[in-house]
């Protein structure tokens, strides 16, 4: 049976990943999270801040010396989970603060870093059989991938999901921040220049506002089943 891409797009906080893994893992697929690899290289940037981000603005022409410098892979681990990696080290606990959340949208905005992802993400799923998230996937990664969801969900929702997590992790955050942080990042995601979220015209539409996980995933499922076998 051939094996296809699956394109998944959509808002921050939609569970994305989520879905994207448990999909892969079912399908036997791999996953790739694209929003990962700009969250390493926006780790990256304030790693090196001196020079990369004087007066907290981004120096785009040291970024642009030092981009391709930058290896981010990911890799499994025994638990099954996958861990990003940025050249050879895991920063996967590092990559998911709002510090570094902010600092990615802001990051992935930058056409000449976009194009480097891009041309990353394109060679991993050449060969099909490949699950990838993110803000354009089947608009500019895989514009002919054989399917494609747009996962939604309203902003009050997924700040109440962040807001969860966040704590989870043993942080203190205010709910009002996290709040509006989900807002700029739509703004932000759905306005920038270079490749910004949209709905791909052929796009399967999934709304999990009030769906549980089980429940979207049995969704996610179906519309795969009928699409590989359609």
């Amino acid at each position: 049976m051939n094996k296809i891409i699956v394109a998944i797009d959509g808002y921050s906080s939609c569970g994305k990943s989520t879905i994207a893994k448990a999909l892969a893992k079912k399908a036997g697929y791999k996953y790739v999270d694209t929003g990962a690899m700009y969250r390493a290289v926006g780790l990256w940037l304030i790693q090196h801040a001196a020079e990369a981000m004087p007066d907290n603005q981004i120096c785009e022409s040291y970024l642009q010396e030092h981009i391709d410098e930058l290896c981010i892979s990911f890799a499994l681990q025994p638990d099954g989970t996958q861990h990003t990696t940025l050249n050879g080290t895991d920063v996967e606990a590092q990559i998911r603060t709002l510090e570094v959340g902010n600092m990615a949208s802001r990051v992935s905005a930058i056409g000449f870093v976009r194009r480097a992802m891009v041309a990353q993400q394109q060679a991993m799923g050449a060969e099909g059989g490949i699950v990838m998230d993110g803000r354009d996937i089947g608009t500019v990664v895989f514009p002919n991938a054989e399917l494609k969801l747009f996962l939604t969900a309203s902003p009050q929702i997924r700040a109440e999901r962040r807001y969860k997590e966040l704590i989870d992790k043993g942080e203190t955050p205010n709910f009002e921040e996290v709040l509006a942080d989900v807002n700029d990042r739509d703004y932000r995601d759905t306005h920038r220049a270079e490749s910004p979220l949209r709905q791909a015209e052929d796009a399967v539409v999934v709304d999990n506002s009030y769906l549980t996980r089980e429940e979207q995933m049995v969704e996610v499922e179906r519309i795969f089943n009928e699409r590989l076998n359609g």
